[in-house]
């Protein structure tokens, strides 16, 4: 989220699945799209019948390169190095849309003189504070910016946090206190340090560490840029491919630069679409799970850098200038929802209720804790860690020392039965009559047995009605959350503790319907979309909100969905156009491609016939055109901005259209906002084979490894113990941890077993035999897996060496219709500085033939393999 919401100011996808029909060139990375996401790949089928380029970028030939154009294997881990040769491909040969980039990017703002980059630092960014192991970025903001002087923490920076605040699109020094050069010769401006920042990223040096040929590339590079300019567009999609990295962020990153650079975004068959592997992934972040984040990606407060007055924290979060200048509105009606009458302005609207947070509540960050001992209990509802998450084993054994454990599912899991029959209890190392966790199994309605809503890949609710009753005493999401917590209001309303007061004041009176009292889920996406307080009047859009505490809204992007009592727009099913108008509701105001004044020059004209969205309407002096207008309606493209002196959205004037930064434009270069550097760089993952061809530090410096005896990590680089390269991923007939589909036949059937793809040039190396078993082993885990001896998996030369890559789909354990080892107990826990994801696409691995052994000879062959030289 922080690689698009830094880029651009929203973390979500930035176009429409369908529009992909309209690219003339798609470069799929990191998903093999047409296995994951078959429903959306059809309009890419759409765009490459009406003449598109499509281009796949994988390790690994699967569906999705069978129907490409182009498809080239490379080294997992090494995607920056691929697309900063992209990068520097368009700046070496001109190739950038160059009245674009002067006008909706940053690429004309000088940096300050006492920035260095890594190219001065052999691999670090200035700031690097090597004994607190992170940067403090203070000398990458912009010149003439103010200097905060050691003021508090910068924005995006907080040790605890991880990224997701305001998708850290709001975050920058003041709009007005900076330099620029729109020529872009100043040899400090944006462009001409990402000129000399990319570029080593050379064909040459492409072909030697990604492994892909010179002339391959340069057929890649040539073919996805000449997909810009006022007549053409490029799209890229990616999927976990990109994300699951310990430099994740700063791909993605490098992919909206190329795109800046291209002219893609904002524009119809441009854009980023990042693809959500379940049906409401980007609902569960903009009405978040997250722990960082509040709805609508406002930052949760912290213990201690957030003032414990309401004034404070506004004033910390606000913008001046952008749409982050109504941060006070969209938090103030968020409280309002919340707590209701009893959030006054006298009590700051009950700021002081809501929770802090005081350390890495991440998923790995309360793992580890729990494994210390330091949780007594966990909630798990739509997951299952015991097979879907790194290092298994440690997940495993760490459930054992809670106290209790509540798991919702339809079936019952790996994760509700590790007291049971886990591979711990096997091999002797967990014994059932010794673990005192208290285990409580709840059955939960499926997809089909409940209504309410999903925010699918590209930002939009659509409505679901519900089908079918759920059988016998289960009950869906909504019913448990809602008698849970009225239950625990009951138990803390006689409780004069303080603590308790947010508790009591809480708003949670929801109308029920039916036997067992379900909640009227259209009621909760009434209390999303917002109302007045006076008269709980709907909330028509964003701009009605108000910081006074007369409007509540359960998240501030939504507002527009449920408009008036009788429309709900995600229940809207009457498309009238391609971008599907008329079905669902698309966030913010049910626009499909966001930026989109992007599309039109800067006096508001289409740049061409062919690729017009929006334009100004010069008769009825408004923005219209082909999709809602991601812009003040009123405002012409002739006003002038006033960054100096102005606010909010008007300061930027009429031609500045990535509105939630409070300079208006696009970064090619992130002054504040991400740990880990202004521009994306190379690093090896955390276990590789090779070293860092740029720099001599290695991996990313402020990747959390989380390293300690039970996570242990293969030396970098070139441990000869682990000499493959191992990457995960999922398949089309098994969906993620398998607790909904290995225990359904006809899937079982299709997928029945456990198997790791290897190339014919690996198997004939070292013995292995199609259909036989092979055994493949990291520091964390080994497991066993049918041999699949497979052209789609390649060997490449990397840097004068040949570098085998095994792969391996993570969907089995040991329950279920059809069971196999879990492959996550390979993977490392290790947590990328921004948003805390693992690393499960680029890791070292052993491979031999023949089964593991079983019980304790597991451990013992796992501690000799790991403690031998």
């Amino acid at each position: 989220m922080p690689g698009l919401g830094t880029s651009f100011g929203r973390g979500g996808a930035t176009t429409a699945q369908q529009d992909l029909s309209n690219a003339d060139a798609i470069l799929i990375m990191g998903s093999s799209m047409a296995e994951n996401h078959p429903v959306g790949f059809q309009w890419v089928i759409e765009a490459r019948e009406r003449g598109a380029k499509i281009i796949h970028v994988d390790p690994r030939f699967n569906r999705t390169s069978a129907m490409a154009d182009i498809w080239v294997p490379l080294r997992a881990g090494s995607d920056i190095l691929f697309l900063g040769g992209l990068i520097n491909y368009v700046l070496g040969n001109n190739k950038d849309f160059r009245e674009y980039v002067v006008h909706y990017t940053n690429a004309a703002t000088i940096l300050r003189d006492d920035f260095k980059d890594t190219e001065d630092l052999d691999g670090f960014f200035s700031g690097w504070e090597a004994e607190k192991e992170r940067y403090d970025p203070e000398s990458w903001l912009y010149k003439a910016a103010p200097s905060k002087n050691g003021g508090g923490e910068k924005p995006g920076h907080s040790e605890a946090a991880g990224g997701h605040g305001k998708d850290r699109g709001g975050e920058a020094q003041d709009a007005a206190k900076f330099e620029w050069d729109t020529t872009l010769q100043h040899p400090r401006c944006v462009f001409q340090v990402m000129k000399r920042h990319f570029s080593r990223y050379t064909p040459e040096m492409v072909e030697r560490y990604c492994g892909v040929p010179k002339e391959v590339f340069l057929k890649v590079a040539e073919t996805f840029s000449s997909a810009s300019g006022p007549d053409k567009t490029g799209a890229i999609c990616y999927a976990v491919g990109w994300t699951q990295h310990s430099k994740g962020v700063q791909i993605i990153r490098s992919a909206a630069i190329l795109q800046l650079l291209l002219g893609n975004i904002g524009r119809p068959g441009g854009g980023i679409l990042a693809l959500r592997g379940h049906a409401s992934i980007q609902g569960s972040t903009d009405v978040p799970t997250l722990y960082d984040i509040l709805p609508g990606y406002l930052p949760m407060p912290f213990f201690e850098a957030d003032s414990h007055k309401l004034k404070g924290y506004i004033k910390k979060h606000k913008t001046r200038t952008g749409l982050w200048s109504g941060f006070h509105k969209y938090f103030i009606s968020l409280v309002k929802a919340y707590y209701g009458d009893a959030a006054t302005k006298e009590n700051d609207y009950g700021f002081n209720w809501l929770p802090r947070v005081t350390g890495d509540h991440s998923h790995f960050g309360y793992w580890l804790d729990m494994a210390d001992g330091k949780m007594e209990g966990l909630f798990v509802m739509g997951q299952n860690p015991a097979v879907g998450a790194s290092n298994g084993r440690l997940e495993r054994k760490a459930l054992a020392k809670l106290k209790w454990l509540v798991v919702r599912d339809m079936v019952e899991t790996e994760t509700a039965s590790f007291w049971l029959d886990s591979p711990e209890v096997e091999r002797g190392e967990l014994f059932p009559e010794s673990i005192a966790t208290e285990v409580f199994l709840f059955p939960a309605a499926g997809t089909a047995e409940k209504e309410g809503t999903f925010t699918n890949t590209q930002r939009l609710l659509q409505y679901r009605e519900k089908a079918v009753d759920p059988p016998g005493d289960a009950r869906s999401d909504t019913w448990f959350m809602y008698h849970l917590g009225r239950r625990i209001k009951e138990k803390a309303k006689n409780d004069p503790r303080p603590r308790n007061t947010g508790l009591n004041a809480l708003t949670w009176n929801y109308p029920t319907e039916g036997k067992h009292a379900e909640p009227k889920v259209s009621e909760i996406l009434k209390e999303i979309n917002g109302w007045t307080v006076v008269d709980r009047k709907q909330l028509k859009q964003i701009q009605d909100l108000k910081n006074d505490g007369s409007t509540a809204c359960g998240a501030w992007i939504y507002c527009g969905v449920f408009p008036e009592e009788n429309r709900n727009r995600a229940n809207e099913r009457n498309p009238h156009d391609l971008l599907g108008h008329g079905w669902g509701f698309a966030w913010p105001n049910d626009c499909r491609i966001i930026y989109n004044r992007a599309s039109a020059r800067p006096d508001g004209k289409p740049w061409s016939e062919r690729k017009k969205l929006v334009w100004w309407d010069e008769e009825k002096k408004q923005w219209g055109g082909l999709d809602n207008p991601d812009y003040p309606k009123e405002v012409s493209p002739d006003t002038k901005d006033n960054l100096a002196k102005g606010k909010g959205v008007e300061a930027l004037g009429g031609a500045r259209p990535f509105t939630l930064h409070p300079d208006g434009v696009g970064w090619l270069y992130v002054a504040s906002g991400l740990k880990d550097g202004p521009l994306p760089t190379h690093y090896e993952p955390l276990e590789a084979p090779v070293s860092n061809p740029l720099y001599k530090q290695n991996v990313n410096p402020a990747a959390l490894k989380r390293e300690r005896p039970d996570n242990p990590y293969a030396s970098s680089p070139g441990d000869p113990r682990f000499p493959y390269v191992l990457s995960t991923y999922r398949l089309t007939e098994q969906h993620t941890a398998g607790g909904m589909t290995r225990t359904l036949s006809h899937l079982a059937e299709l997928q029945p077993e456990l198997f790791t793809e290897v190339s014919p040039e690996l198997a004939g190396e070292i013995g292995l035999v199609h259909g036989d078993y092979a055994t493949i082993s990291t520091p964390r885990g080994i497991i066993e897996a049918r041999v699949l001896v497979t052209r789609r998996m390649r060997p490449l030369w990397i840097d004068g060496q040949r570098v085998h890559q095994v792969g391996l789909p993570y969907h089995w354990g040991y329950k279920g219709r059809v069971k196999g080892d879990v492959v996550n107990d390979l993977l490392a826990i290790s947590e990328e500085p921004n948003v805390r994801i693992m690393e499960t696409k680029a890791l070292v691995c052993d491979i031999r033939p023949g089964r593991r052994p079983r019980g304790k000879e597991v451990l013992s062959e796992l501690e000799e393999k790991t403690e031998s030289a």
